[in-house]
């Protein structure tokens, strides 16, 4: 379905809030794992074995899985969804590490920062132009990244490996022609083997926590509809609104991501703050640029439905 540039659907903009907001509030399921007793490893091992039962029952409920055995079958097809999984599988574990060692904050940065790195990419790839809006939106965050590497006495490695990975995994998916659900469900399916094995070993070495008692395990299987879920809204949102609405609200994440960090006492330096005031110029020049583009393109639209 082609986004309408002249409306934006209550039930998609829920949707798409609800997506941004899960991944903003995602690091507490993480910090509340790692207080039970989980390493960043067990969690991550769950997040791949149980999100692959909920990503089946969506690609079942979506009528998709002509599309899975097509991909799982198709040699190219499979060899992109292996170099995809292998992004996203870098991207959620380093993640997870971050959120459970107080790198929360750090963290959100690489959220802030993959949007305009989007935009490079799209330059670099796709030959698509950047106007000076978006140059001066891209300046802003180099400069934020900076301050950040002053901060941190060291290059906020955290921040561009998050950012790096996720626009690569972008890429990719953006090449492969498969449906949002279907490709997820593959990339769990590639995932899962290293998932259930890192698990029976951690029982079997009596290391493991995730089946010590009926909270722990419930802290594990939380894991699935938490990885699914906001992939599922996103992605049916994307298909009713247009990009620059979506551009608005996925700045949405890294600022709960940051709220969470703050909260659970990360360390908030004047360089750090100087940082992020760049990271944040950078977001609102972005986002204010994608709203006139959007208003633009709206009174064009409606320029041409009028009658010469």
């Amino acid at each position: 379905m082609t986004p309408n540039p002249s409306a934006t659907p209550r039930a998609a903009l829920i949707s798409a809030f609800g997506c941004y907001a899960i991944w903003g509030f995602m690091p507490l399921l993480f910090m509340g794992q790692a207080a039970v007793g989980f390493d960043s490893f067990e969690i991550l091992a769950h997040r791949a074995l149980w999100a692959v039962a909920v990503a089946g029952l969506l690609v079942v409920l979506a009528g998709q899985g002509g599309q899975v055995r097509s991909a799982l079958t198709n040699p190219k097809t499979l060899g992109w969804l292996t170099l995809s999984t292998l992004l996203i599988g870098v991207n959620w574990g380093l993640y997870v590490w971050a959120t459970t060692h107080e790198a929360t904050l750090e963290a959100s940065l690489g959220y802030y920062i993959n949007p305009l790195l989007n935009m490079v990419v799209g330059l670099w790839l796709f030959r698509e132009k950047i106007d000076k809006w978006g140059w001066a939106a891209i300046g802003l965050a180099a400069v934020g990244v900076l301050f950040q590497t002053l901060a941190l006495g060291r290059p906020p490695w955290i921040s561009l490996v998050l950012a790096f990975s996720f626009a690569s995994y972008g890429v990719i998916r953006k090449r492969v022609p498969i449906d949002a659900q279907a490709g997820l469900l593959v990339e769990c399916l590639l995932l899962v083997p290293f998932g259930l094995a890192w698990v029976l070993w951690l029982q079997h070495t009596g290391a493991g926590v995730a089946f010590d008692n009926p909270v722990n395990t419930a802290w594990a299987l939380l894991n699935g509809p938490a990885t699914v879920l906001p992939l599922a809204l996103f992605a049916w949102s994307a298909r009713r609104l247009p990009l620059s609405t979506l551009g608005f609200i996925q700045f949405l994440a890294p600022t709960l991501q940051f709220a969470v960090g703050v909260w659970a006492g990360e360390a908030l330096t004047p360089l750090r703050v100087i940082s992020f005031a760049f990271i944040w110029g950078g977001a609102a020049v972005f986002a204010v640029a994608a709203f006139f583009r959007h208003r633009a393109a709206r009174a064009a639209l409606k320029r041409s439905a009028e009658p010469a």
